[in-house]
């Protein structure tokens, strides 16, 4: 099970705890990520964690490589992203096509990406 804590710190900051790490978030992006930032970079990191377990079974010769995610709040309500782009750049190195295709398949099995792809239920509780 996955576990974090978020605790307000003042009227923009959060510090927020897993089992093994800390890290701050601050909705003025100040002094921390912002709250949309920090979906985006789980994303982005766990598509990350897909590429790297593709370039391994494969034994594609790509050590580096940046992922990059645009996305915008929506002006109408619910305000949300209605889109996320995550472009990947391998530094030079060139897929084909049909190791392209393979590769996007394969990292559509990121547990973060299906996650917003299957539009959870999320419960509130005031204890």
């Amino acid at each position: 099970m996955y576990r974090v804590s978020v605790a307000g710190e003042n009227k923009s900051e959060f510090k927020v705890r897993s089992e093994n790490y800390e890290f701050k978030i601050d909705s003025e992006g100040e002094n921390g990520i912002t709250p949309p930032d920090t979906l985006l970079a789980a994303l982005g990191s766990c598509i990350g964690v897909y590429i790297r377990k593709y370039v391994e079974n494969t034994n594609l010769d790509i050590k580096d490589f940046e992922i990059v995610l645009t996305a915008e709040l929506s002006a109408e309500k619910p305000i949300g992203f209605r889109m996320i782009t995550a472009v990947i750049d391998f530094k030079g190195v060139k897929l084909g096509e049909m190791r392209t295709n393979s590769l996007i398949a394969f990292i559509k099995n990121c547990p973060v990406h299906n996650t917003l792809k299957m539009n959870p239920g999320i419960e509130a509780k005031i204890i």
